[in-house]
């Protein structure tokens, strides 16, 4: 049964000047007419969109195998966010102000205050359920709910970039005798 997902993709464009229209433009003909596409950093395009799958990482996966074929030669994919999130970003999902979350007990971060996804949604899963004597929380979850549901397959997507699992450039899996590390690796 198909569920829908939402996550962004951040793929490196290949050196040289891009017209960001253009690559908008892409992005919708190829079917991904509600898609928020960022350029403000030159050489990185950013695509938050929504997908169907039957999983998170295959509709992942699928959408960026499909953007991957439009967009200018040489562009690989570099990243998929929700991975690592800021309590900005998770307030932002949920429709609360930061401070909210600052109030409770959230995870340890891993890396300059942004914390793994996956972690952020047990303690945000154990914080919904009411206490004796408390009253629930008033974060949305269901509003983050497709967000949250993309986390843990964007983290499993990101661990396979770095161990060249995925071939960044087609989006496709590489077999175990292709993956190669670099030379200076090995004296």
């Amino acid at each position: 049964m198909a569920e829908e997902f939402e996550f962004e993709l951040v793929f490196a464009l290949p050196e040289g000047e891009h017209d960001a229209f253009a690559l908008s433009d892409a992005i919708f003909e190829a079917g991904f007419e509600n898609a928020l596409v960022g350029t403000g950093r030159a050489g990185l395009l950013g695509v938050e969109l929504e997908a169907e799958g039957d999983d998170a990482e295959s509709a992942i996966l699928e959408a960026a195998r499909v953007l991957i074929k439009v967009l200018p030669a040489g562009t690989v994919l570099r990243e998929v966010r929700p991975d690592l999130v800021s309590l900005a970003d998770v307030a932002e999902k949920l429709e609360v102000k930061r401070q909210a979350l600052q109030q409770r007990k959230m995870p340890l971060p891993v890396a300059g205050g942004l914390y793994r996804i996956d972690e952020m949604i047990e303690v945000l899963m154990e914080a919904s359920r009411p206490r004796n004597g408390q009253r629930r929380p008033r974060f949305n979850l269901v509003s983050a709910s497709k967000w949250f549901r993309a986390g843990p397959a964007a983290r499993r997507v990101n661990a396979q970039l770095t161990m060249r699992e995925i071939d960044p450039a087609t989006i496709e899996r590489v077999s175990r005798l292709k993956r190669e590390e670099p030379s200076f690796l090995h004296p």
